[in-house]
């Protein structure tokens, strides 16, 4: 998943990010709000981490404009802010989640995942395709019973992939998926990735099939 931090202060920020990244996301970190409004225009993320008090421009506003442009991206909102009536105030902005500082990384990391479960899998807990399982808020993945070790690129590219049913991903996309801002892919990289991932699959029911001129699409085998 990538995900977008807006958060001024460098201390939290960096924990947060450091804590995403582990999880195996991509991240990108804005420091004003200025900077997060243009970001989700111009940029497609599966999670955005706001804070309230940011300079250029206040995350509440951030927020507004982003669900005025229709956006449908959760919002976990971390902030300083207390009291029922912000909280409540934040919330009919269109936040999804609020949580106070300081705040526990276990609890942080635990309200990540119930977001992203939510967006994926529409509140299920498991994505399956073939005899393949994926639970992509936790990064595991199984073929039937069995646990299928993928490293965070690999997994990195099947999440990009089952999160798309039945549509082609472009390898343009896969790219935007796997990478920070201050990361590059090489297009060979991205080929050996795809190899390794399809030589993993192999036994799963499922095969990643390369739509020539637009992209890959992870389809379930017909003779599975």
């Amino acid at each position: 998943m990538r995900i977008l931090v807006a958060e001024d202060d460098a201390a939290i920020a960096a924990g947060v990010r450091a804590s995403l990244e582990q999880s195996g996301h991509a991240v990108d970190h804005i420091t004003d709000g200025a900077s997060a409004d243009t970001a989700l225009r111009d940029h497609p993320y599966d999670l955005l981490v706001l804070d309230l008090g940011l300079p250029a421009l206040d995350g509440s506003d951030v927020l507004a404009r982003l669900r005025r442009r229709g956006a449908g991206i959760p919002v976990l909102v971390v902030t300083a802010r207390e009291g029922l009536r912000e909280r409540v105030r934040v919330l009919d902005l269109g936040a999804d989640d609020y949580l106070v500082k300081p705040f526990a990384l276990v609890e942080f990391e635990a309200r990540v995942r119930a977001l992203l479960r939510r967006r994926t899998t529409q509140g299920t807990p498991e994505l399956q395709i073939g005899q393949l399982r994926l639970d992509i808020a936790g990064h595991r993945a199984w073929i039937g019973q069995s646990p299928l070790e993928l490293t965070a690129r690999e997994f990195g590219l099947v999440e990009a992939l089952a999160t798309r049913p039945d549509k082609v991903t472009s390898r343009a996309q896969l790219v935007e998926a796997l990478c920070n801002w201050d990361e590059d892919l090489t297009d060979n990289g991205l080929d050996i990735a795809l190899h390794r991932l399809r030589r993993k699959l192999h036994g799963s029911g499922t095969n990643v099939r390369t739509i020539r001129g637009l992209g890959y699409l992870l389809e379930e085998m017909q003779d599975a």
